[in-house]
């Protein structure tokens, strides 16, 4: 059974699964709504183009916006940091922590996934509603927002010794007892696991560093207990926070195509 990378502490979030999907050459409906969705509850959209009022499904929507010329890129906000979001959807991705953002011939919209989490810890299960908004173009706030891939990962590369350091520094496996296999499980990490199409060499780099950071700065910033002064905490969390920024934008950069066919 596929496992959504959302659920796992270095995986990717749903959108930046379904914008990969989106860009590839050949894009099989059922594969990425499977890819997609994992091991969630069927996915419903609502907002889908020609649709009106009533939900879609997201195999509709993967075959509404995987055809004809698109622009597509996952985005991932913060408070204080809209990283190119429109106005229109700013709220609701920030909320969410993610959207899907897609241009075409006919438009450009947002598109925000709203988790609900059921069940017990030991057998979560999701419910995913995606709300599709029409914005105008984002282009170019978007660019201006996140910049090169290069750029990305050549930030990333600054990003991880700071967040390294942090981490040492917190000595979290000392602190807390789940904290060594989280930090293992995020070294393990690679980008083979994912359910997403074939990357080449720099775009799988940059989401897989990226991905690593955002986990290492969770587990850095969810204990402060190696911190003495309320001044190394706060020291600490300013660095973090310039770090999680970084690995923000460089997994946005990452998940950002343009396909003028399909």
């Amino acid at each position: 059974m596929l496992v959504n990378p959302a659920s796992d502490p270095a995986g990717l979030p749903r959108s930046a699964v379904l914008a990969l999907w989106l860009q590839a050459e050949t894009v099989s409906p059922g594969v990425v709504v499977r890819c997609v969705q994992g091991d969630d509850e069927p996915h419903t959209v609502t907002g889908l183009p020609g649709f009106g009022p009533e939900a879609a499904s997201l195999k509709d929507l993967v075959a509404a916006w995987s055809r004809g010329p698109r622009e597509v890129v996952a985005l991932a906000p913060a408070p204080g940091d809209p990283a190119g979001v429109p106005a229109a959807a700013s709220a609701a991705a920030t909320e969410a922590g993610e959207c899907l953002a897609v241009a075409t011939s006919a438009g450009s919209w947002v598109v925000v996934p709203r988790v609900t989490q059921f069940g017990s810890a030991l057998e979560p299960g999701h419910l995913v509603a995606w709300e599709a908004v029409e914005v105008p173009s984002w282009s170019t706030a978007v660019a201006g927002a996140l910049g090169s891939l290069a750029d990305a990962e050549r930030e990333l590369r600054t990003s991880l010794i700071t967040a390294t350091e942090a981490l040492d520094q917190l000595d979290v496996a000392r602190w807390r007892d789940d904290a060594a296999d989280a930090i293992e499980k995020v070294r393990r990490t690679s980008t083979d696991a994912w359910p997403v199409p074939p990357l080449d060499g720099r775009r799988a780099r940059v989401l897989q560093l990226a991905t690593r950071l955002l986990a290492i700065v969770d587990l850095a910033t969810d204990d402060d207990g190696g911190a003495v002064n309320i001044w190394q905490v706060d020291q600490r969390s300013t660095a973090l926070r310039e770090v999680e920024r970084t690995a923000r934008h460089a997994l946005a950069a990452a998940t950002y195509g343009r396909s003028l066919r399909g």
